[in-house]
């Protein structure tokens, strides 16, 4: 027997663990797949405060143009290969999944207009919308959502936690397609965001084509993406009729571009930038502020030399300040962690992970000692360049552990060296970086995993293992929690690496324009922004 549950309803096992607004994010992880989701950092959002204080009080006008300040550049326009929030936040304007993530934490219908699961967690059977186009004004057929769920699998990997769920996918009829796990999984809906694209399109990098509310209209390397509103969109129109995001690798010239007025939106502002803006033009840019649901940590490569001890990994817990880099980074607005979770996912967070240690550099010390690193060690920092606030938290953690005999070099590189020699190739030994995740809890643990393609840290413990299968099968919700917050201890307990922060995201919006809204996932969603109506 299966239970049909409208997708605009509550979700009983999801919804129910995303509580308030939500707030953006530069980090590199969600989804589930073998992709890298850090926001180098690059993913997920949930704010505390208002999401939308750009709009308050103004009338939208429909038409005219934005730019969006960027200081990363795109990985691919494809968007089962993108692998880093930064892109998905982007790419959430062009492309629908059968659901797609609300900026209260939900998830809504898209490609698909309702769905059933069964009762055993094993299969996922979704009615498709009726009349849907894709923005080249083609129509959605069922061949094409088979064909991309199967061509998400393929691309992400035999090893990626997508294509290790999914059995198979089964037309059941022209409107009706049927997702077949390979175990029961409770949290699987929110996987289902996987972007729908025509199957006759043989170059999806170079000529994207999705059912998002904007189309695209013009890419050039290194300078920018231009798109445009999708006539052809089966939802809300967007106010804006372009939108173009401009790719600026340096922060400092970004902030300046954005004091001339050159780009309208800028992210992952610095509490000084903050206090320029708000002292030299306040007339002109309106600050919001949220959360960006990013696990900020020094991560920790757990199969190099001195860290594959436990008691070195738990030493530089120890050893590090995390109210200072808070303090230091956004003016004590973060929330400190303690493992990787993020606190918005209140029914999954287990808040006691975030106490485990406290700053203690005598602790510290004596475990060093006792591991026989009583003199330190050598230690190298690798750093996206181009994320000041990663670079900043290195700094600052150089100086803390030099208090404690180690010797720390930063090393800045760029962000797809980052991708390929730190993420995937994992030649690294601590790299300061934000993951994101998706809307279930397990996204965000999964990748902890001792076979888990996305394992940056090497992490290895035969009871994580069987705790997070146990956690991903069970659709229990006291049961879920319980083991969600084991895992979570594990985590801290064992120092998997040094969780820092889910970090403040202060966003500058020109005066000019409302509507900005933060998510509890990867994205940057420009169909509601709007200018405003003089």
């Amino acid at each position: 027997m299966k239970k049909k549950i409208a997708l605009l309803c509550a979700l009983s096992l999801l919804a129910c663990g995303v509580l308030g607004g939500c707030g953006q994010s530069s980090s590199l992880e969600t989804q589930d797949s073998g992709s890298a989701d850090t926001e180098s950092g690059a993913d997920a959002d949930a704010a505390e405060t208002s999401s939308d204080d750009t709009s308050a009080d103004s009338t939208p006008a429909e038409g005219g143009s934005i730019v969006v300040g960027m200081t990363q550049e795109l990985v691919s326009l494809d968007p089962h290969e993108s692998n880093d929030a930064g892109t998905r936040s982007v790419l959430f304007n062009m492309y629908d999944g059968l659901v797609k993530a609300t900026s209260d934490g939900d998830l809504m219908p898209a490609v698909a207009e309702s769905y059933e699961i069964s009762d055993d967690a094993l299969c996922y059977t979704f009615t498709l919308r009726d009349g849907i186009l894709f923005s080249d004004g083609s129509e959605v057929t069922a061949e094409d959502v088979k064909y991309s769920l199967e061509r998400y699998a393929e691309v992400q990997g035999e090893s990626s936690t997508f294509a290790a769920a999914v059995d198979s996918v089964v037309i059941d009829d022209e409107s009706t397609i049927s997702v077949y796990l390979t175990e029961a999984n409770s949290e699987f809906l929110a996987q289902l965001t996987v972007a729908i694209i025509p199957e006759s399109n043989d170059d999806p990098a170079g000529n994207p084509i999705g059912t998002g509310p904007f189309k695209y209209a013009s890419y050039s390397a290194g300078q920018n993406l231009v798109l445009e509103k999708n006539e052809y969109y089966w939802g809300d129109a967007a106010y804006l009729d372009q939108v173009e995001f401009k790719f600026i690798a340096d922060v400092e010239t970004a902030f300046t571009e954005l004091q001339a007025g050159t780009i309208n939106i800028l992210n992952y502002l610095t509490t000084s930038q903050v206090d320029t803006l708000k002292s030299q033009y306040s007339d002109q840019y309106t600050i919001v502020e949220g959360s960006m649901n990013l696990v900020h940590a020094m991560f920790l490569n757990n199969e190099y030399g001195p860290l594959s001890d436990v008691r070195v990994r738990q030493a530089l817990c120890y050893a590090v300040d995390r109210d200072a880099i808070n303090q230091y980074l956004f003016g004590g607005s973060s929330e400190i962690i303690g493992s990787h979770m993020i606190p918005s996912l209140t029914t999954w967070y287990e808040e006691d992970a975030a106490s485990v240690y406290s700053y203690d550099v005598e602790k510290a010390q004596e475990l060093l000692a006792e591991a026989g690193y009583e003199d330190g060690f050598d230690l190298t920092i690798t750093v996206p360049g181009a994320y000041s606030q990663h670079v900043d938290t290195a700094q600052v953690i150089a100086s803390q552990l030099e208090a404690v005999g180690i010797n720390v070099t930063i090393e800045e590189v760029e962000w797809s060296s980052w991708l390929e020699d730190t993420y995937y190739n994992r030649e690294y030994e601590a790299t300061v970086v934000s993951f994101d995740g998706d809307l279930n809890p397990g996204s965000w643990l999964s990748r902890y995993r001792s076979d888990s393609s996305k394992n940056i840290c090497n992490y290895s413990d035969e009871t994580f293992d069987e705790l997070l299968d146990q956690a991903l099968a069970t659709i229990d919700n006291d049961e879920k929690a319980d083991l969600y917050s084991q895992l979570q201890m594990n985590l801290a307990e064992n120092a998997a690496a040094v969780y820092i922060e889910d970090p403040a995201d202060f966003v500058a919006v020109d005066s000019n324009y409302g509507g900005y809204v933060f998510y509890p996932t990867s994205a940057w969603d420009m169909s509601v922004v709007y200018q405003i109506a003089e």
